[in-house]
């Protein structure tokens, strides 16, 4: 940008200000072997009793670390 303004700034500064707190979080991965994906998922559908919605969750993984 050749002309930031006022509220671009404030952007910036919110950023650095996340990464700054985040500094201490991050994604381990440990070595492994396999290459392999694999995926769990679970669902309850209408379990809530009070309003009939279903549930659902799932976790994949690579190798031996979890990715989402």
């Amino acid at each position: 940008m050749h002309a930031p303004i006022d509220s671009h700034w404030g952007v910036v500064k919110r950023i650095l200000r996340y990464r700054r707190g985040m500094t201490t979080y991050g994604l381990h991965i440990t070595r492994s072997s396999s290459f392999a994906l694999h995926g769990f998922t679970d669902t309850d559908w209408a379990g809530s009793i009070d309003d009939c919605k279903s549930t659902s969750g799932y976790l994949v993984f690579f190798g031996q670390t979890p990715v989402s």
